[in-house]
């Protein structure tokens, strides 16, 4: 009986990377509940920086960088688009829904684009033109957690990501620090409930939100 073909051809590495691709998946499916949606989407985003200590540390494979940009789609891309529309179809009318729903398609659109440009030509740079998808969808995750978002504001928030993410403003890697004081807010907004969970998510959305408008002018050095 032959034996399946991933077996000593993917890393340490690349099994995070295909649970993260997983995890979107859970995400869309939970988008009915936009709260829970919106934890999984950020756990992904962990699941996405372990995966990265993993392949540095453990070395990565060849299919590495595709299996971490296909899962990226499912879990940055699609997922967050998801999530966008879920929160909108309630209390938006038919007009409304519909312009939610064009916004989550060039949303996903503009990921998925990103991510073949990154892949190409910006996955060995210690920068990278257009914000990140995975920054993307934990602003979207965490103003959705933080719970003062409308619809409508967060349908806007969602399109203005979508056009950030195809710009041609350079991004600077975090210090490994920051990423780890990152890391640490945003597994907080996970897990914690009530008062300190919706405190941790605003803190999160703060400093995500800070990168992405200082960080191309004052995070360089």
């Amino acid at each position: 009986m032959p034996g399946l073909r991933f077996v000593g051809r993917l890393g340490v590495a690349d099994a995070v990377t295909v649970g993260n691709a997983a995890l979107g998946f859970v995400a869309v499916a939970l988008a009915g509940q936009p709260a829970l949606a919106a934890r999984v989407i950020l756990l992904a985003a962990v699941l996405d920086a372990v995966d990265g200590i993993l392949a540095r540390r453990y070395g990565g494979t060849d299919a590495g960088p595709y299996l971490d940009s296909l899962a990226d789609v499912a879990s940055f891309c699609v997922a967050p688009a998801a999530l966008v529309v879920a929160v909108a179809r309630p209390s938006l009318g038919d007009p409304g829904f519909l312009v939610a729903v064009g916004v989550g398609a060039l949303f996903a659109a503009s990921g998925v684009t990103r991510l073949g440009l990154y892949t190409a030509y910006d996955s060995d740079a210690a920068e990278t033109e257009g914000v990140q998808t995975t920054l993307a969808a934990t602003v979207l995750a965490a103003a959705v957690l933080a719970g003062f978002v409308t619809a409508p504001a967060l349908v806007g928030l969602a399109a203005v990501l979508a056009v950030t993410m195809l710009g041609r403003t350079t991004y600077p890697d975090l210090h490994p620090q920051d990423a780890s004081v990152m890391g640490l807010v945003q597994t907080a907004a996970i897990v914690a409930r009530g008062w300190v969970g919706r405190g941790c998510a605003y803190a999160l959305l703060f400093l995500a939100l800070a990168y992405l408008v200082f960080a191309p002018r004052l995070y360089w050095s």
